[in-house]
């Protein structure tokens, strides 16, 4: 990656970030950061951080994602799910250096029949979902060199979700019951930090033209849809060699039967066209990179 001498991972220790930091090892001097070097609801920490590090490449994988939590802390997801963005694009274009943000299926209501493209209008059901699309919307408004990725259901090898919680559940109850009316695109941590490498490379190297040519907001998430309880079935039928054979009994369950703080969209699934028609990356099927990721569990 020409020209590329240090790469700040903010959220180094979340699901992208231990991700990221595998995919851009060996692009330029790698910079990991997590909650323990920097408060992200301190603005001033925040751009202290960046021009300290002085890098080329900002990836920020940190975000506050306790979707129900963030009901009754709408000012602290606020300032890490948009106004540390914005800090972060600031200091990127102060210094030409390329951002990296990370955003979420959760800025649509769900209300939709087909899947989400990026000229559909947001509008988002919870306060999680509202402040990731302020931090889209900060980003857009500085400008310069930036991509925005929106993802979905994202879950890998490690941090905390829905996968690591299913296979935990697993070995303490022989029937879970799990919500079938919610779908979407089941998405790999490292899916998105494979495409993400692959997309910042030729953006840098000039692949993709000017800036102007493909900076901007893109949908990225593996392909194909679920429900959430049909992850779950997939997920205890690739997962027999972690589970000892016994795979509980999955019980499908409407919204209204579990209820949380923070109501969820419907219908999650996002068009990934405009990510391949403009770099023509895809990323593997949901159901080929949950094969994958069990895969690196078990090993």
């Amino acid at each position: 990656m020409s020209g590329l001498a240090r790469v700040l991972i903010v959220g180094a220790a979340g699901q992208v970030g231990v991700e990221l930091q595998r995919s851009f090892a060996g692009c330029g001097e790698i910079i990991a950061v997590d909650r323990e070097s920097v408060d992200l609801a301190d603005a001033d920490q925040t751009r202290a951080l960046v021009r300290r590090v002085e890098p080329d490449l900002i990836l920020n994988a940190a975000a506050y994602t306790a979707v129900d939590r963030a009901e009754s802390e709408p000012e602290l997801a606020l300032a890490i799910n948009a106004q540390a963005p914005r800090v972060l694009a600031e200091e990127a274009l102060s210094r030409n250096a390329l951002l990296v943000h990370y955003s979420t299926d959760y800025v649509f209501d769900g209300a939709k029949s087909g899947r989400w493209t990026e000229e559909d209008k947001p509008a988002p059901l919870n306060t999680y979902g509202a402040t990731k699309l302020a931090g889209e919307e900060a980003i857009r408004q500085v400008g310069g060199q930036y991509l925005i990725f929106r993802t979905s259901w994202v879950y890998g090898p490690h941090g905390a979700n829905f996968l690591l919680t299913m296979l935990r559940l697993a070995r303490q109850r022989d029937r879970i019951s799990v919500v079938n009316d919610q779908i979407g695109g089941p998405t790999t941590s490292i899916e998105l930090a494979r495409a993400t490498h692959k997309i910042v490379t030729g953006a840098l190297a000039g692949e993709f033209g000017a800036t102007e040519d493909w900076a901007g907001l893109y949908h990225m998430t593996c392909s194909g849809s679920t429900s959430w309880s049909g992850f779950a079935q997939a997920i205890f039928d690739r997962a027999g060699n972690l589970l000892d054979g016994k795979a509980p009994v999955v019980v499908p369950i409407t919204s209204e039967e579990y209820p949380t703080p923070a109501p969820r969209p419907r219908n999650s699934i996002l068009s990934n066209a405009r990510l391949a028609a403009r770099f023509g990356v895809r990323l593997a099927p949901w159901e080929t990179a949950l094969d994958a990721t069990i895969h690196d569990i078990s090993s």
